[in-house]
């Protein structure tokens, strides 16, 4: 089709420029006639190429995108308003999103710090997390697709090559070969494996990698077996490049860049988690080596992918429920052994049926506590205090299925700080004390539990206290003791016992 003159009216719709013209497509700014209501936001409008040149993915791109869009919600996508009909004139008018995509950051002159290539990696991720909740898989992710807004949310645009679990997908039944962008394109994809959410994951890896060295992980494959190579190959380590980078951000990028689905992160919310949280990034060779993967690791991957048999790929939603984002509640004062015990338990038992889960433990404390000027209550030593009071509480549950991470918070309200925890983190499940205090009192004072389990984004396992047989007759006599034990012998007065007062009436 050709292009549309500015002051055109198709459908209803007034063209006013084109705005972009790409190899399958022409995006165009449009406005609504006269007469007609104003959505509330600036418009877009999509049509796709179709002269006697262009072949059928063009076509069928279109009906997946229009497919999908008109199910997909939520602020990480452009809102949808009208398609064309494909017997007509064919089209897509959504919500038009201003800001600069991820190649500005990529052309930019000087390249971005570690802390901005964090913040620019976790708003992607969350972006991504949040489409596959919805059960799609984007599987086209590159600079010029992801677009950020001005408050710093990332948006995902073009969803012409993306799988719905719930929808036939057109381009694995008609084109039967690799569909994507070679730059950016995960190993399964190239041997045909299309709606693993962890192939998003991948191409989030090689945009990571753009940010952190100026190059390609992989180069510019023109053919199949260039891009067959990322079965078995591992790019330079990122530190090789640029040696400033730290040991924690080659770890994440390199671990997004697996080969295998299944050694990447199980879902774009560990991800996100990690680049916001770097200090409880677990560092393990693949983030110190400079070196480079060895010629031996490489061939026992090649004979290794040559005989693979893939497997389907998971639902979405159903991988993100498999491998979730646990967070514990840990009281700090004015809790008997017993909550802890209970806690401990509940949170065993969810993450025993959930390998590759990932346990965050979070105490909150009052501002008050790191207010005072002498040296003993200063701010970082209060932290380090409670933080190690956690780690003590939690090192039962340590085992190499789960990554564990303890977090202090300080806020003067514990639900709301909970709360906004575990909506920045995508947590799935949260495990808290339910409040001791008879029901009568509870029918008129809000208690922490309460408050979350009311506004909580997630699942909320609330913990009634109970001790094994053995400790039932002493339940109280250690009520002080640390929460590494139950003994007043491991305890160190100056260290706190995990209980406070800011988590309410948990005990």
């Amino acid at each position: 089709m050709k292009l549309l003159e500015p002051g055109a009216v198709l459908d209803g719709f007034v063209i006013e420029e084109c705005i972009h013209s790409g190899g399958m497509a022409h995006i165009y700014r449009v406005s609504y006639a006269q007469g007609q209501r104003n959505p509330g936001f600036a418009m877009a409008m999509k049509i796709p190429r179709m002269t006697a040149g262009d072949g059928a993915e063009n076509i069928v791109s279109f009906e997946i995108e229009s497919q999908i869009m008109q199910v997909l919600s939520g602020s990480h996508v452009p809102r949808f308003v009208a398609a064309g009909d494909l017997d007509r004139v064919p089209y897509l008018v959504m919500e038009y999103i201003t800001g600069h995509t991820l190649q500005h950051w990529l052309d930019a002159e000087s390249r971005p710090d570690v802390h901005e290539i964090a913040r620019l990696g976790a708003a992607m991720a969350n972006a991504v997390h949040a489409l596959h909740r919805q059960n799609t898989v984007h599987l086209d992710l590159k600079p010029a697709n992801v677009l950020f807004r001005t408050d710093g949310s990332a948006v995902l645009l073009d969803f012409g090559l993306s799988c719905h679990a719930h929808y036939p997908d057109l381009l694995a039944e008609q084109l039967r070969k690799a569909v994507g962008s070679p730059v950016w394109i995960a190993p399964e994809q190239v041997v045909g494996v299309r709606g693993d959410p962890r192939s998003d994951i991948f191409a989030l890896g090689v945009m990571l990698y753009q940010l952190c060295t100026g190059e390609l992980p992989f180069g510019e494959p023109q053919t199949a077996a260039g891009m067959r190579q990322r079965l078995w190959m591992d790019p330079v380590p990122p530190r090789k490049r640029q040696p400033d980078l730290p040991e924690w951000m080659q770890e994440v990028v390199l671990k997004c860049l697996e080969p295998e689905a299944a050694q990447r992160y199980p879902s774009a919310a560990h991800l996100a988690f990690d680049l916001t949280h770097p200090t409880q990034v677990l560092i393990t060779e693949r983030g110190r080596n400079i070196q480079g993967t060895k010629f031996r690791t490489h061939l026992k991957r090649w004979l290794k992918a040559a005989g693979m048999h893939y497997q389907p790929s998971p639902i979405p939603s159903q991988q993100i429920e498999e491998v979730p984002i646990v967070m514990v509640a840990v009281p700090h004062k004015d809790v008997t052994d017993a909550t802890l015990y209970s806690l401990r338990q509940a949170v065993e038992r969810s993450l025993g049926t959930r390998p590759g889960a990932r346990l965050a433990c979070v105490t909150v404390i009052s501002s008050s506590l790191t207010s005072a000027s002498d040296e003993d209550r200063s701010e970082t030593n209060v932290h380090r205090r409670y933080l190690t009071a956690l780690r003590q509480w939690v090192q039962p549950l340590d085992d190499a299925s789960h990554q564990i991470s303890c977090h202090v918070l300080e806020s003067g309200d514990v639900a709301q700080a909970l709360l906004d925890y575990a909506r920045g983190n995508n947590v799935s499940v949260i495990v808290i004390g339910a409040a001791t205090h008879g029901l009568k009192t509870q029918r008129f004072v809000a208690t922490v539990p309460i408050k979350v389990a009311m506004d909580a984004p997630c699942t909320v396992i609330l913990v009634k206290q109970a001790l094994p047989f053995e400790h039932l007759g002493d339940k109280t006599a250690h009520r002080d003791a640390p929460v590494g034990g139950y003994s007043d012998s491991d305890s160190d007065s100056r260290q706190p016992a995990l209980y406070g007062d800011d988590l309410g009436p948990l005990g």
